[in-house]
């Protein structure tokens, strides 16, 4: 049986408070308010785990789905089980319709409001990463990365977008790998349209960098490391300002 904490191993615990300064910038922020053990939300609302939920026939392979992260997720991190045996098509079909549709219904609004009013759409896909998907990756600088951005090798967003929103990052000093480990996932894919002017980039950051993963709390450092990221959500509200777009970000 799971605790609290391990329940919450896989939860981006914090991450809109990093990134809560967004519409002071003028970008709106939309934050998920489910846990992502309930529901991801990254995840296509198909994306249904035949191991997990009863009545769901097996598809074509799906690496997410096979590991256990399909939309509703079987396992938490280090592929921990969350349920002792499986649960109903119609639990799985509530938590779609309760908090997926809703989210993305209203994520799919604000990117139509921009193109309305801008002609371009920019969404920011944040998220956070445990310590330990990273510990063995080193970039040409011999650094980990502290940010992985993904823009599924330039499948979701034009590279001038996502070349100046590494320069932000550069600029405070944290290290910037891109597509690896982490490309984007359905977010990225199901919006990045960048030849209809719609792009979406997936920012991840190294948990440990502000959080004690083990315990999921803030660092006592917590506040200088949000100061920081208030000042690189500026700069990357300030992308569609100098686009005349609107930046989005999502959590």
């Amino acid at each position: 049986m799971l605790d609290e904490k391990a329940i919450r191993s896989s939860e981006d615990a914090f991450v809109d408070q990093l990134f809560g300064a967004a519409p002071d910038f003028g970008a709106p922020l939309l934050a998920a308010d489910v846990p992502r053990a309930y529901i991801d939300l990254n995840r296509a609302a198909e994306e249904l785990d035949p191991a997990l939920v009863e009545g769901v026939g097996r598809n074509a392979h799906n690496p997410r789905i096979s590991s256990g992260l399909g939309v509703i997720p079987r396992v938490v991190a280090n592929g921990r089980a969350i349920y002792r045996g499986k649960i109903s098509r119609a639990d799985a079909e509530a938590r779609i319709a309760q908090y997926w549709q809703p989210y993305h219904a209203q994520l799919r609004a604000l990117l139509d409001d921009a193109h309305g009013l801008f002609g371009e759409a920019i969404l920011i896909d944040c998220h956070s990463m445990p310590h330990e998907a990273i510990e063995n990756i080193r970039t040409s600088a011999s650094r980990r990365p502290d940010i992985v951005l993904g823009d599924r090798f330039g499948a979701a967003a034009a590279s001038d977008i996502v070349d100046r929103i590494e320069a932000a990052f550069d600029a405070a000093g944290l290290h910037v790998a891109r597509n690896a480990p982490f490309a984007g996932a359905y977010i990225a894919q199901a919006y990045g349209r960048p030849s209809r002017a719609a792009h979406v980039v997936q920012i991840e950051i190294d948990r440990a960098l502000y959080m004690d993963e083990r315990l999921v709390r803030p660092k006592r450092d917590f506040d200088a490391f949000r100061a920081l990221m208030t000042g690189i959500v500026a700069q990357i509200a300030e992308i569609g300002h100098g686009r005349d777009t609107m930046p989005l970000a999502a959590e």
